[in-house]
Formats: C-alpha cells, structure tokens, sequence
C-alpha cells in the first residue's frame, strides 16, 4: 500500500513537474518579447536623431507601438496561466491564426474500435497568447475561439477534448493541477505514455474503464446529471440539491465559468461565488480559474462579504451555538432597526464601578450626547432644551430613511427652532427680506463652532461597527431588543460583543459580518465631494512621454478595484446554501437584487438549526423569479462502507431521507478506536500517523467547534498533510482520510449536530477513523452508540 501511494504522489509531483517546466519556456518567452519591445524603443530613440519630420513622425509612431507592447506584456505576466484541454485528432486539418486546430468535432477515426485514441494536440490556456519562434501556439488566449473548449466541454458533449486541466499557479511556480475527464470512457495516450490523470479525474477513469457495464452506466448518469445543471437556462433560479459527493460545488463553478464564456456581455456585472468558509473558498478558487481580465468572478466565504470585515479572509471566528441562533435570527433585523437610531444617544459617562459591582461592559463616551443647544444671533443667547431636542430628533427619525442621511433633516430642524425662537423671524413683512434674512441667520449660524460641536455631537456619523459596540451594553440592548429577545439571549448577545472597543474595533464573528452589513444598509453612507486628482508637474512636459502610453492596471489590481467598488452582481452562486441564515440570506440577497442565481445545497447537511426560517429568508431574498429544480443522485467521492455508516446518522438526522448511491467499494471499512488510557490527544495524533502512512493525500480531522485550537496543537508535528479543522470548517471539503473525533460531542454542540455530524462523516474518499470517547458509549468494539446498528 505504502509503495502504491508513494507511486500516486510521485505521479501529482511529475504532473506539476510537467505544467511547471512548460510554464518556465512560456516566461523565457515573454522575456524575449519584452527585450524585443525594449529594443524597438531603443532603436526608435536613434531614429529621432536624423532630424527629419518623416524620421521624427516615424520614430513616434514606433515608441508608441512598442511602448503599448511592452505595457500589455509587463502587465499580463504574473499568474496568467491557469488551464489546458488535451484533444483528439480533428475533422480537418486546418489552424486558425492563433496556430491551434479550428475543429470542433473528433475525426471519425479518432477513436479506435478497442476504445483506445491518441491525443492529437494540447492547448494551454491564458490571459494571453504567446507563440513560440516557429509561431506555434505556448499559450492559447482565453478569448480566442480555440480556447472554447475548456469552458464549453461537459462529459455529455466532450467535442475533441479528452482531459481538462486547471493548473493553479503562484506568479512562477506551478503550484497544483486538477483534471477533469470529459472521455473516461477511453484509453487515451499522451506521446506514447497512458494520459497521466490527478484529482477526481483519476476517479472517473477508473470509474469508467471498470470491465462492468453497471459502472460505466453510473458514469453515464453522472455525466447527464451534471452537464444538465451546467447547461440550464441561465434566466431565473437554478436550484441543485445532492448529497455529500455528488459534485454540487463542482457543477456549480462549470456552470459559472460555462454562463460567463456563453454571454460574457450579459455577466459583464460579474458573478459572484458564495462560500461557506474560508477553507471551501482556498478549494473552489483551484477549481475555478480565472476568467480574464475584468476580474468577473467574485469568490467569497460569507464572513468577507461585508467591506468593514477586516483581513484577507473577513471573519473566521464562530460564536457559541447559542449566539450564533441569535444572531442569525431574522429577528435581529428589528432589533438593529431599533440599535441604528438608538445608538445616537450617546449615555453620559458614569463612575467607574466600585470593588465588587458588577459592571455590564458599557463604553460611553466621555461627555455623553448633549441636552441643550446655545447659540448667539442677533445679539441675544438662543437655546433649545432637551424637551426640544427630543422631539426634534423624533421628527426627524419619523421615517424609514437611513440614520447618516438624515443629518441635513436634523441640521434644518435645528435651524428651524432656533429660528422661531430668535427677534429675526418677525422683524420684516416683504418675502423677499425675510428669506435674505433667514438665508442670513442660517449660514452664521451654522457656521459657529458651538453649533458645529453640538451637530456632531448630538447627531454623529455612525459606523456599523460603532452600533454593534453599542450593543455591548446589555442595559441599551434590553431597551432595544424589548419583546424580541428574552434576556438570557440579550445577556449573550451583549456579552460576544464585548471583544469590540467603543469605536467598534476588535474581531468580529462569521455572524456579526451579516449584522454589520444590514447596519450600514440602516445606517447608509453619506455622499463624500470627490478628490480633485492634483496636477503633476511632469504632465506640462513635451516630447515623447505624451506618446508613452500611460502606466495601465495590471490585471490583478484591476479585479481588485472593481471587486471593491461592485455592490450588486449579474449572476450569483451560493454553494452550501443549507447553512446560510437568515440574516446571511439578507446580505446574499442585496449583491444579487437585479441578477439570476445558482443554489447549491443539501437540506441534510444544514446546520442552521431552524430550516423553515431561513427558506423563508431564501424566499425574500429571491424575489418572485422563477426557479428550476435538479437533484443530483450519485455519490462518487465516498466509498460504499463509509456511505453505509453515514448513513445511519442520517436516519437519525432526517427520517426518511434517502442519500446518495455510492458508486464504488474499496473493500476497507471505517476504523474504530477508542481513547487509549485516557490520551485523547496522543490517540488523535497516532491514528492521524497511521492514516498518512496509508493515503498519499490529505488526512483531515474533525473535532467539535470547542477542540478547534487544541486539535491543531497536537497534530502540529505532523506535517501539511494533515489538517484539524472543526465540524462546521468541514463543510464542502473532501479529504483522502479522516478522522472524526468524539461523534457525541460534535451531535451535541447544537441542535443542529446531527446532521453535522453527517457532514464529518462524509469528507473521506478512501479511509474513515472514528475516535470515540465516554460520551460516545463505546461497545467492546469500540463503535460509538450514535453509529451502532
């Protein structure tokens, strides 16, 4: 076994060996195209010395032309190769003028009658075309006709392509490929050699070679089950329902990467891709590759979805089961509504607490909001009260307009009772020297520093990450949350905020990024003046910079720029969909309000632990579009005896729910051990090393939310082969082992565990280690009470 596994590893090792020795002759390349662009220039510079208008008209045109060459070349060339398609002998022989085949349909003798076919050409695909000194094809441009293929092929209507490979790279350096067979049905060979396969690819080719035609049925389901979501209409609402291994997230990044070469015009507003976690997000950006320039495609984990979640993956961190009900509640949304307006009124700041009080985490600022507003106009002192002042505010707080955009309402208001308590307002008859006069009154006194600091004071510019610290002082949060909390969820709600300082800054959960973006839809951002772009002396001089092309974006700060500034998307994709609350639904449903949906998701695997909510938030969120339903059916990732035992806590989850028919069996049941001499950690650790001694993979290893930092402390020696992620990090990711810790501790860490637990269960392609401790009432066996029969 060891031997055989060292054989795949050294086979994923050569492949990236293979991309990475081709991608090293694709740079040698550019750089000769760049050193020809630089001389181009150079030579240009000389010609301007002959003096002549026809020399110097020359010399222009040349710089020009070159210096845009040299500026396209220099901006495509980091992390511009990311696919390739390996194809059968075409119909014709004829090359279009990017040097690749122009066929689209195999020869009629390109497949042997034994099932065997030689791969006639190879095409790598990027963010531009390069050509060798022969003028073949190195890199095929990712709009050229002839790269079609890798976007358009499914396993139902392959056309020419045997082997579709998406080749993840870092500037440079290769750093992984993953192939998809679209003919796994065949024998192909690559140069003499069998087409070396990695990834579910190598699965598919087994799958379909088996001698039994039972098997090769089942790929044939497969294929006509996914190409049918791929290919549906892209108007309305796809819907895909499928049980773990069924190749749902798969199907969904084809289906986008397909919609977007289909109708690039109409996705032009981009697409979004919504991911549970940051990990499921690492995974579906090496199945997906890029899709050009524009930067269309959009991948983000739910807790990056809001611009005020900091870092490069937004939140990470998970709040306690019972925190995270609240927060994912849709009766935050009106609790929020009530904090927004409320957070205006700033409490005045109190006496530090006594020794031995008890303090409720409250931040005030120092002064607190004011209660009187003194002015001086027309030589008298003009005050308003705090009675007054609070039924301005109420006037002003009347409607549904967000809190930041009704300032300029509160500042008139304001003017408007000063002015009705000042000697100006009768003190002319004619109209038009009455308004000149209140017109006047307004602009000096809006223009004093009392008037200013009460303004800001009394009426300030709220944050979303301001309300959500506000909402840290329990006493504030029982007035807004009346009738809709109980005070045991107020007093935790109140309490996982703390980690926030009165400006709001700290770390945020996975939960409050869903809060935080209803806030600032609450709170709304008021319109800032645009900059002035600042002259740049060298602008005002003449010769050849005003030929030079300027400086352009490169592609990756172009997606990035229009990433931030995009709100709103032309199509959206939201994998694991089960798991969304209803107030994710809300933050989802605001970027996709004008635009057509992919929903990926299993009802078996949700984890949100009231499922009629959230449809109901799903339902808000898509509108009255219309929606068209797939199922998929076929389990190929997990092997029959982990399946098996899957199985029976979904009974338990879900009565009556059928899973997935796994399609294979390896003959390896899933192990059971129990904690040795009470070293739960030293019993992790050593069938963690067993397991890596047996797969050439990944081993991961799930545990309860709670063990997530301790796990990772104990398989630390182990190496990057393994990884410690907790129940709810699992989802969506596949491992080639794993280990599930303490199943009663993961069934138990909500109401939902169940069903989590399923999820664990289910992330093995080859080997399966359950670690039971007390709570799992092990028989003699050592099978947990949750897993017997």
């Amino acid at each position: 076994m060891a031997a055989q596994d060292a054989a795949v590893d050294s086979l994923r090792d050569r492949e990236i060996g293979v991309e990475q020795e081709h991608l090293d002759r694709v740079y040698r390349r550019l750089e000769e195209k760049i050193d020809e662009a630089e001389f181009l220039m150079r030579d240009a510079g000389k010609r301007g010395q002959v003096g002549t208008p026809g020399a110097l008209a020359e010399r222009d045109a040349q710089v020009f032309r070159a210096g845009v060459h040299l500026n396209r070349l220099n901006n495509e060339f980091e992390d511009f190769l990311f696919g390739r398609i390996d194809l059968l002998r075409g119909k014709d022989g004829e090359r279009g003028p990017d040097g690749a085949f122009t066929s689209v349909e195999a020869a009629d003798d390109a497949v042997a009658e034994d099932g065997t076919a030689v791969i006639a050409e190879t095409l790598h695909v990027g963010r531009i075309g390069v050509l060798d000194s022969d003028y073949a094809p190195l890199v095929i441009d990712w709009r050229a006709p002839a790269a079609a293929p890798f976007y358009r092929s499914t396993p139902k209507e392959p056309g020419r392509v045997v082997r579709r490979r998406v080749i993840r790279s870092k500037g440079r350096r290769v750093l992984g490929v993953e192939d998809d067979l679209m003919r796994p049905e065949l024998t192909a060979t690559l140069e003499g050699q069998a087409l070396p396969v990695v990834g579910d690819g190598a699965l598919m080719a087994a799958l379909g070679q088996a001698r039994s035609h039972t098997m090769r049925d089942i790929v044939s389901s497969i294929q006509a089950e996914q190409d049918m979501v791929i290919r549906a209409p892209a108007a309305s609402v796809t819907e895909v329902s499928g049980g773990p291994g069924t190749g749902k997230t798969a199907v969904a990044l084809h289906r986008a990467a397909y919609l977007l070469y289909q109708d690039r015009r109409r996705y032009s507003g981009g697409i979004l891709v919504v991911s549970p976690t940051p990990l499921l997000v690492a995974y579906t950006e090496g199945v997906l590759p890029s899709l050009g320039e524009e930067g269309q495609v959009a991948i983000r984990a739910v807790g990056s979805l809001s611009d005020d979640a900091a870092g490069p993956d937004g939140a990470t961190a998970y709040d306690e089961p019972a925190v995270a009900r609240v927060k994912g509640s849709s009766r935050m949304l009106h609790v929020l509504r009530k904090a927004a307006r409320g957070a205006l009124e700033q409490p005045a700041a109190r006496p530090a607490p006594q020794e031995g009080q008890l303090e409720f985490g409250e931040a005030p600022a120092e002064a607190g909001t004011p209660t009187r507003l003194r002015v001086v106009a027309f030589g008298a002192r003009i005050e308003l009260e705090a009675d007054e002042l609070r039924r301005i505010r109420h006037n002003v707080l009347g409607g549904t307009a967000p809190v930041n955009l009704l300032r300029p309402r509160a500042r008139k208001l304001l003017l408007d009772a000063l002015w009705n308590k000042s000697s100006g307002r009768g003190r002319y008859t004619d109209p038009e020297l009455a308004a000149e006069l209140r017109s006047s009154f307004d602009e000096d006194v809006s223009t004093e520093t009392p008037f200013l600091t009460f303004l800001n004071a009394w009426w300030p510019e709220l944050t979303p990450r301001q309300v959500l610290a506000a909402m840290s002082d329990e006493r504030r949060l029982s007035r807004w949350a009346r009738r809709i909390l109980n005070q045991g969820e107020v007093r935790r709600l109140a309490r996982s905020l703390r980690r926030l300082d009165g400006e709001g800054k700290g770390a945020l959960s996975v939960h409050d990024v869903a809060l935080l973006d209803e806030l600032q839809t609450l709170l709304g951002t008021p319109a800032r003046p645009k900059r002035k772009r600042e002259a740049d002396p060298l602008d005002q001089l003449t010769g050849l910079e005003e030929l030079m092309p300027q400086r352009e974006e490169t592609q990756r700060e172009r997606a990035e720029r229009l990433a931030a500034e995009r709100t709103e998307y032309a199509h959206v994709i939201v994998d694991e969909a089960q798991d969304l609350t209803p107030m994710q639904w809300r933050m989802v449903g605001r970027r996709g309000r004008h635009a057509t949906w992919t929903i990926v998701g299993d009802a078996a695997q949700s984890s949100w632990s009231d499922p009629d909510e959230a449809s109901a938030a799903r339902d808000e969120a898509l509108g009255n579009r219309p929606r068209r339903r797939f199922t998929l059916t076929v389990n190929y990732r997990n092997p029959a005896e982990i399946a098996e035992l899957a199985a029976k806590v979904l009974a338990l989850a879900m009565p009556g729910m059928e899973s997935p028919a796994a399609v294979r069996s390896t003959g390896v049941e899933p192990r059971f051990e129990t904690v040795r001499d009470g070293d739960l950690a030293g019993t992790v650790r050593e069938e963690a090393r067993r397991l890596l001694d047996r797969v050439d993979g990944t081993v991961g290893v799930v545990v309860a939310m709670n063990r997530r930092a301790e796990a990772r402390a104990w398989l630390e020696e182990l190496g990057e082969r393994v990884v410690a992620l907790g129940s709810l990090e699992a989802k969506g990711l596949e491992y080639d082992a794993t280990v599930v810790v303490s199943p009663a501790e993961i069934a138990d860490e909500s109401p939902a565990g169940l069903r989590v637990l399923y999820v664990a269960l289910t992330r093995a392609t080859q080997q399966l280690t359950v670690v039971s401790g007390e709570r799992d009432l092990p028989d003699e066996d050592g099978v947990p009470d949750l897993l017997r029969d």
